[in-house]
């Protein structure tokens, strides 16, 4: 059962307050978001809570989140909206966003990861629906948690693992990779400062929250974006089925409204899939 008393004994005094953002520094946590879910009344839009160890943390389809303690980034950051747009005028709440629409928190979280990786010269892509890959290599996940009431999300939780400082890899890891192994200049880049670069991802990911994820067409242009750069987009690619088991090839054609991934297959048939409902074959 979880110690919620041994966990807050450590939790670290530390706490950076950037211009914008409440960043909150934990010594160890069972997991990022579990502890935003438990703090979700108590705490702020874009409130950001990371920790140096995670014990518990989760990945996409149930997964776990491996990183070496102090090496690299796992946070989440907490967003808030608004049920009605009068209550959007209120401070500190975001305009209303439909359940149907919350892909969209997808797509700008992957974006500020691609623009904080860019911002130190490495060019990434968003594998669907929102891992982030590097030369074929992943690099960074991202678990998002929603809340719904009526058709609107109340609060949505980003938790995302960022590989920063780590160089060794569990060999059971599939295709791992960090910043420092792509950093191309490693007389400059011995290590990163994963603080430096938490804040530097909020100022990002808070521009397209704060300027996209609205439905006066910040939608449409955020989608663009995340197609722009989306992992092997046009390119004939392997999955399987995770229900029948069978492979099969594909080429990715984009997504959908409600971010299927769309995948034509054999003469010119488009089919759309959820993610659980196909892997893809690396």
């Amino acid at each position: 059962m979880f110690n919620f008393v041994k966990i807050r004994a450590n939790i670290s005094k530390f706490r950076t307050m950037t211009n914008k953002h409440d960043i909150m520094w934990f010594d160890s946590l069972d997991s990022t978001n579990d502890e935003a879910a438990r703090r979700i009344y108590d705490i702020d839009n874009l409130s950001v809570l990371s920790a140096l160890k995670q014990s518990e943390g989760r990945g996409q389809k149930g997964n776990s989140w491996s990183s070496d303690p102090g090496e690299n980034l796992t946070f989440s950051v907490v967003l808030k909206y608004a049920l009605t747009l009068p209550e959007s005028l209120k401070p500190g709440l975001l305009m209303p966003l439909k359940a149907t629409d919350q892909f969209a928190v997808s797509e700008a979280a992957s974006l500020a990861v691609v623009d904080l990786l860019s911002e130190y010269g490495i060019q990434a892509k968003i594998k669907w629906p929102n891992d982030i890959y590097v030369s074929g290599k992943k690099i960074c996940g991202i678990l998002i948690e929603h809340a719904v009431r009526g058709e609107n999300l109340i609060h949505s939780i980003v938790g995302i693992g960022l590989n920063v400082n780590q160089s060794k890899f569990d060999p059971a890891l599939p295709n791992p990779t960090s910043m420092i192994l792509c950093c191309t200049d490693k007389d400059v880049a011995q290590s990163f400062d994963i603080r430096d670069c938490l804040e530097k991802f909020i100022t990002i990911f808070s521009g397209y929250v704060n300027r996209y994820l609205h439905s006066n067409g910040g939608l449409r242009n955020l989608r663009r974006m995340y197609l722009n750069q989306m992992w092997r987009i046009d390119k004939e690619t392997c999955f399987i089925d995770n229900q029948s088991g069978m492979q099969f090839k594909g080429i990715i054609r984009g997504i959908s409204d409600t971010g299927l991934l769309k995948l034509e297959k054999g003469k010119g048939e488009l089919i759309e899939f959820a993610f659980k409902e196909i892997s893809y074959i690396l």
